[in-house]
C-alpha cells in the first residue's frame, strides 16, 4: 500500500521555520537565537508581511536555511465568509488551505491546512485522493501556511486561532514532520497555541494513531469513518483493507483520553452508499460508550468532478441524524464552508 512507504521529501535547505531556538544556536546564529526565533514565528511583529530581521541575521539565515514562506498565489472568497487560498511552495508545488472566520463570544478564526502535496490514501470520494502522493510538507511548510495566512488575513494573535489538519494529505502519513510543526506552533516563544486548539484528522492510519497517542504535545484526534461495514469501507477507503473497523476501534480504546480531550468522528454521507437506517444502527453500535460524549459530525458529500458519488437529499441527512440521536449519539451536521469555491471537505486539490 502506498502509505506503507515514506512519501517523497523536498530536497534542499531546511525551512527556517522548521528550526527551534536550539537549532538556530547550534547552526551558529550570530545574534540571540531565541530573539531570532520570536521574530520568525510572531507575524504580528512583522513589517510588510515579512519578519523584521537585522541584515546580518537575514544574510546568515539565507546561507543555512530556506527563508521563503509559502506564497499565497490565489484567493477565492466564498459567499459564507471563508476564503480558499492556493499557496505556492519554494519548489513550485502548490497546496490549498482555507481561512474560516467565525464570530462567537469573541472573534475566532479556524484554518484548515495541508500536511502533504497530494495524498496516498486513495479515498474514492475525495478530490485530493485522486492526485496520488507527490511529497511531504516540511515542518516549516506546514507552519508556514499558518504564518502566511495570519500575515495576510489575520487573526493578529495565536490565541484567536484554531487549526484543523483536514486539508490536503493524510497527516499521519507525515507524522514526523507534522508533530515537529505542532511542537513549533505550541512553543511559548512562537505562536503559543494550546494543543487542544489543534485537531488532526486521519482516514484511519492505525500505525500513526498508535504513535501519535504517545507524543507530547498531543493534539485532538478526528477520525474519518464514512462506512459501517468493512466491505463498504474497503470500497471507498482502501486503508480499511489493512486496518479494519475493529482494529480502528481498538486503537481508540488504547489512546487513553486525558482531561479536556474529546474525539471527533466524521462521517461523509454518500447517497445510496452509507445512509440507511441499518448504517445508523451499526454506526451507533461501533461507537459504543463513546456515542454520547464525543461528537459525530455528519458531512453531506461535497460533490466534485473526481468522484461519482452524490450528496443525499436534505431530508435524508436529517433522517440519518434522527436515527443516530434516537440511539444516544451526539450528532451535528456540518454545513461545509467554502463549497461554492471548491474549498469544502473533500474538495481540495492541487492548483494548476
Amino acid at each position: 500500500m502506498p502509505w506503507d512507504h515514506a512519501a517523497p521529501e523536498r530536497e534542499g535547505l531546511p525551512s527556517a521555520w522548521s528550526l527551534f531556538p536550539e537549532d538556530l544556536a547550534a547552526l551558529g546564529c550570530p545574534g540571540s537565537a531565541l530573539e531570532t526565533f520570536k521574530r520568525l514565528h510572531r507575524p504580528w511583529t512583522w513589517k510588510g508581511g515579512a519578519p523584521d530581521l537585522g541584515s546580518g541575521i537575514r544574510a546568515w539565515l539565507e546561507r543555512v536555511a530556506d527563508l521563503r514562506l509559502p506564497a499565497i498565489v490565489e484567493r477565492q472568497p466564498s459567499g459564507d465568509g471563508s476564503t480558499k487560498l492556493a499557496l505556492e511552495l519554494a519548489d513550485g508545488q502548490r497546496i490549498e488551505a482555507v481561512h474560516m472566520p467565525r464570530r462567537v463570544r469573541n472573534p475566532r478564526v479556524t484554518y484548515c491546512i495541508s500536511s502533504q502535496v497530494g495524498c496516498a490514501m486513495g479515498c474514492t470520494f475525495c478530490a485530493t485522493g485522486s492526485m496520488g502522493i507527490l511529497r511531504n510538507l516540511q515542518p516549516g511548510e506546514i507552519l508556514g501556511q499558518v504564518l502566511a495566512l495570519m500575515a495576510d488575513l489575520g487573526p493578529d494573535r495565536g490565541h484567536e486561532l484554531t487549526l484543523v489538519f483536514m486539508g490536503m494529505g493524510e497527516p499521519l502519513h507525515n507524522l514526523e514532520h507534522l508533530h515537529r510543526a505542532i511542537r513549533l506552533m505550541c512553543h511559548p516563544s512562537g505562536l503559543g497555541l494550546g494543543k487542544n486548539r489543534i485537531t488532526v484528522s486521519t482516514a484511519g492510519l492505525v500505525s500513526g494513531i498508535d504513535r501519535l497517542s504517545k507524543l507530547e504535545p498531543r493534539p485532538l484526534l478526528a477520525l474519518s469513518l464514512n462506512a459501517t461495514t468493512d466491505e463498504a469501507r474497503g470500497r471507498t477507503m482502501p486503508v480499511n483493507r489493512v486496518w479494519n473497523l475493529a482494529r480502528l476501534r481498538q486503537s481508540l480504546d488504547e489512546w487513553g483520553l486525558k482531561r479536556g480531550e474529546k474525539f471527533c468522528f466524521e462521517y461523509v454521507l454518500l447517497a445510496g452508499e452509507n445512509d440507511t437506517e441499518a448504517d445508523a444502527e451499526r454506526l451507533a453500535d461501533w461507537l459504543g460508550d463513546l456515542r454520547g460524549a464525543h461528537n459525530l459530525n455528519l458531512i453531506p458529500m461535497n460533490e466534485h468532478a473526481a468522484s461519482a458519488f452524490h450528496q443525499p437529499s436534505e431530508e435524508r441527512v436529517q433522517q440519518f441524524a434522527k436515527w443516530l440521536k434516537a440511539r444516544g449519539c451526539f450528532v451535528t451536521v456540518r454545513r461545509s464552508r467554502g463549497r461554492d469555491v471548491q474549498g469544502a471537505c473533500g474538495q481540495l486539490v492541487k492548483g494548476k
